[in-house]
């Protein structure tokens, strides 16, 4: 086993994550790389020291540049706001140093394809941050349909809902101001990662994005509450999704139903680790969707618990992440999703902002 110095830049929610789940991948996954947290940075030196501590990172530091320099940072992790990840990921593979960057990719499409552009020259592993798509029922969901166990897929439909916003006198804050951290930056990326995951490509789309609650106590609201589009994917299937931040009563409502010639996927990810299986086999009487409850027959469950039904969480999820990076750092090869795949996703959220303003369908080549 070899151990490789991680810097983190980002000490908040996802920093914290991240932090946790490279202290804790060797154990679980019994990687060949075990992470040593070399450096953390935060916005300010009091900052950066309280997560230092709290994180157990050897030191800390109020300057990305200074840690993605630093030699004994051997791999970076970028989870700060979309506006810094283009300048971070360019400096560090400018030193051929793989880098994992939180969703989305970059704060606008043309940052997106500058990452691109820079991790191919580099060479080196490349990641972008889709962590939802990985809990074992939906990596079990892509597996059956990847089987063909429900035939040629016709359909699917996809929403991520929350209600964060839903009441009109909740304060403005940052995530009130710009187009990234609006509902379509900042929601629907993981669902429209997990149809392209799914499903594969999208052709074409017809979008229509709206702010519902032009302003809030403390400020005007300059970016989007809820979106939705329809569309058609390269396969040929129909689809149609929606995002919004103002769903009363969803909490996480990352939720897909698939509809395929054989039979149908369903899941919801406020009940993760459970997956809806319907097969158009046997007498008319019994059929119905089967709950499958999550167990070590299922991807990457195992190494967390050898119970059947006792189920993983949200922290499992930035784990398998975190192996995923490590192997793809160890062998060279490339670890879905990739910054091309991240960008992917940005190409099709750019696309749907474009059709709102334009009142008509894009295809997706286009951005």
């Amino acid at each position: 086993m070899a151990e490789i110095g991680i810097g983190i830049v980002g000490g908040g929610y996802m920093g914290k994550a991240h932090a946790v789940a490279m202290s804790a991948v060797g154990a679980v996954f019994d990687t060949a790389l075990r992470p040593r947290l070399e450096m953390v940075c935060a916005t300010s030196p009091a900052s950066a020291e309280r997560y230092r501590a709290a994180f157990g990172f050897a030191r800390g530091t109020d300057d990305w540049r200074a840690l993605v320099a630093d030699p004994r940072v051997e791999a970076i992790v970028i989870a700060s706001p979309q506006d810094t990840h283009r300048a971070i990921a360019e400096a560090a593979f400018a030193l051929g140093k793989p880098v994992f960057c939180e969703k989305p990719l970059g704060g606008s499409l043309d940052d997106s394809r500058a990452m691109v552009a820079a991790a191919q020259a580099a060479g080196v592993a490349n990641m972008s941050g889709f962590n939802y798509i990985r809990t074992p029922a939906s990596q079990y969901a892509r597996q059956l349909i990847t089987d063909g166990t429900i035939g040629d897929i016709t359909w699917f439909r996809g929403e991520h809902t929350e209600d964060f916003l839903a009441d009109p006198q909740t304060p403005a804050t940052w995530r009130t101001t710009g187009d990234a951290n609006g509902t379509m930056g900042d929601l629907a990326p993981h669902m429209v990662n997990a149809a392209l995951a799914l499903l594969g490509p999208i052709d074409r789309l017809i979008a229509e994005v709206e702010t519902v609650h032009d302003t809030r106590p403390g400020g005007t609201v300059t970016n989007d509450d809820h979106g939705q589009f329809m569309c058609r994917f390269a396969n040929g299937a129909m689809g149609q999704m929606y995002f919004s931040r103002i769903s009363s009563g969803r909490k996480m409502g990352y939720a897909y139903e698939i509809t395929g010639t054989k039979g149908a996927i369903r899941f919801d990810q406020e009940d993760q680790n459970a997956l809806w299986l319907y097969r158009m086999e046997g007498p008319e009487a019994t059929r119905g969707f089967t709950k499958i409850l999550t167990g070590p027959a299922h991807p990457d469950y195992a190494p967390f618990c050898q119970g059947p039904g006792h189920g993983t969480g949200y922290q499992d999820q930035i784990l398998i992440e975190a192996r995923d990076f490590l192997r793809a750092i160890e062998t060279g090869q490339p670890v879905w999703p990739t910054f091309e795949d991240g960008m992917e996703v940005g190409r099709v959220i750019a696309a749907a902002m474009a059709s709102s303003t334009d009142k008509t369908w894009k295809t997706i080549s286009d951005f």
